[in-house]
């Protein structure tokens, strides 16, 4: 971290302003030496300057820069932030004036990964902040916020100081045993340390699950058989005319995807190919794709014509579907009714109703609704929640081997491991090319 960074901080693009942050060692005195309008390396920290960015004599820019005097930055760096004026020429020029005076582009996500190898960040923090960048709903916004303030890092700690404490009196008696005061920590002692711990991580995977959904979307596949109205209710759904919709069974031969944000749960909606035989050869592979969306889905929405009887087309379909997260949905309950299937939604896509009823329904199916994102006690991301299952079953494996009579200090090997695996999720125990391929995957400029 002996280079001096600099990079856009804002999207390419022709707006008011844009900010190009600059970091390192000698990033104020770089900056200086380009800057008219005070001397930039006697100012306090936290203070803002105006002036003009010059090329030898030529005023290249407008500006305001933003000094930040380390350790008190965001990447625990000296830091100045340059404000200028928007446009993609205009940052192009500044940024080539920063690299021919000591700067070089930063990498994507090197400000975060500085912040965290300056300890102004763990893990979880620099996650939370790509989380609130992408969220697309107030629950994805709030739980990334709560990330940051590090909820998570203080629920993970929880669990590690629990297992570094046994993991304590574990040495002690595997190294002292003489020490008389010391636990004596047996298989008994053991047994109902870790009953309470795995209790009270299943729990935190069970919330993981759900909270996943709520903040990253429900990805939900449409699916019935050919024209029961499976497009008519994605256009409702989103508003729009997004599918073709005709009276010719077929019409949808490819996936038709959009999604939508409602009473702040988002539906990452898939209308399917109808699902019948067919020699169509085009049509069959939109069959297939059908059949595999089915494999991949948090929910499906099954949809049946209710105004005429069940068809074998339909059973096959409910008994596909029988072991999936699902809603059955009667539609077209505007016409007279031919059946009626249990804890069926009748709605009528053609005429836009049912809406409510249908929300109501996939906030219940999903258990959405259980979940308390103020109370933090869940993962927000796969990277985080593969860590915690691996925690989980090293524990498991540590406590099945208290009752198959494992030595001590084998079963020492399992808790060690789950005290690990929870601190890579922070990032106290992670190798460093997991690191750096983490925050490869920022944005420029983060």
């Amino acid at each position: 971290m002996v280079d001096n960074i600099c990079a856009p901080a804002t999207p390419y693009g022709t707006s008011a302003i844009a900010i190009i942050r600059c970091s390192g060692p000698e990033a104020i005195q770089n900056v200086n030496t380009i800057f008219k309008g005070c001397d930039l390396t006697a100012v306090k920290s936290h203070t803002i300057h105006y002036g003009h960015l010059i090329d030898g004599e030529k005023i290249v820019d407008e500006v305001v820069c933003n000094v930040f005097i380390a350790p008190r930055s965001f990447d625990g760096e000296n830091m100045v932030e340059i404000n200028c004026h928007g446009g993609i020429l205009v940052t192009n020029t500044i940024l080539q004036l920063l690299l021919k005076n000591g700067f070089r582009l930063a990498e994507p996500g090197e400000f975060s990964k500085r912040a965290f190898l300056n300890k102004k960040l763990d893990l979880t923090q620099a996650e939370a902040i790509m989380d609130i960048i992408h969220a697309e709903n107030t629950t994805a916004l709030k739980s990334a916020q709560n990330s940051l303030r590090q909820s998570t890092t203080r629920l993970i700690q929880s669990f590690r100081e629990r297992l570094l404490d046994l993991l304590a009196k574990i040495e002690v008696n595997i190294d002292y045993p003489e020490y008389e005061d010391s636990i004596d920590v047996t298989r008994d002692y053991l047994i109902p340390l870790l009953e309470s711990m795995i209790k009270d991580m299943k729990e935190i995977l069970f919330n993981s699950k759900i909270s996943r959904l709520a903040i990253h979307g429900i990805k939900t596949a449409i699916v019935g058989k050919p024209n029961v109205g499976k497009s008519s209710l994605l256009n409702m759904l989103l508003e729009e005319e997004k599918a073709i919709v005709t009276d010719i069974p077929g019409t949808t031969r490819d996936l038709v995807e959009g999604s939508l944000t409602i009473d702040n749960v988002t539906l990452h909606l898939i209308d399917t190919a109808g699902i019948r035989k067919s020699n169509d050869v085009v049509e069959q592979i939109g069959i297939k794709r059908s059949s595999a969306v089915i494999e991949q889905a948090d929910l499906i929405l099954v949809v049946l014509d209710s105004s005429k009887p069940l068809e074998e087309e339909d059973q096959q379909l409910l008994e596909l579907t029988k072991n999936k997260t699902r809603i059955l949905i009667g539609n077209k309950a505007d016409q007279p009714q031919s059946f009626s299937l249990e804890n069926m939604v009748k709605l009528s896509a053609k005429n836009k109703t049912g809406m409510s009823v249908l929300v109501k329904e996939i906030l219940k199916t999903t258990n959405i609704d259980q979940i308390n994102i103020d109370e933090g006690k869940f993962l927000a991301n796969q990277r985080q929640l593969h860590l915690m299952n691996r925690a989980y079953e090293a524990l498991h494996q540590a406590y099945d081997a208290c009752f198959k009579g494992v030595d001590i200090d084998l079963i020492e090997i399992d808790i060690k491991g789950a005290f690990d695996d929870l601190g890579a999720i922070t990032g106290q125990s992670t190798p460093d090319e997991l690191i750096t391929a983490l925050f490869t995957k920022f944005c420029l400029g983060k």
